[in-house]
């Protein structure tokens, strides 16, 4: 498993470390099944994802999440607080996708154009 520590540039915020998910059958899974969001997670998308391919589901979801969609460049271009059981297409494309636990985009003041890193670090 590996994790990064995700940073809000634009604000100077720290959320500490997410869970890294990079390939087919970890994007899949995501946070499906858990019983809490844990630490949240990055899915990292294909390079050829379109808009609709960068779309998300809540499957499966036990809680509801704020999710946040990244460009390439790892700029917010959209946001969305969702349900289980609900889907969402994102209004851009998007290379990455924040999964968060409720309440995140608000308590952490995110907006279309903040400008997030991470870092990846094995474990």
């Amino acid at each position: 498993m590996s994790y990064v520590v995700l940073i809000n540039k634009t604000k100077g915020i720290n959320f500490g470390q997410l869970d890294f998910a990079d390939s087919f059958m970890s994007r899949f899974k995501g946070l499906m099944l858990r019983k809490d969001p844990e630490n949240g997670m990055i899915l990292k998308l294909p390079s050829s994802r379109s808009r609709q391919g960068s779309a998300i589901h809540m499957f499966f979801m036990r809680f509801p999440l704020d999710i946040v969609f990244l460009d390439d460049d790892k700029k917010v271009v959209d946001m969305v607080s969702i349900r289980p059981w609900k889907t969402y297409t994102p209004k851009s494309p998007a290379k990455y996708v924040l999964e968060l636990e409720e309440g995140s985009i608000n308590n952490y003041k995110l907006e279309i154009g903040d400008e997030m890193d991470f870092t990846r670090e094995c474990v």
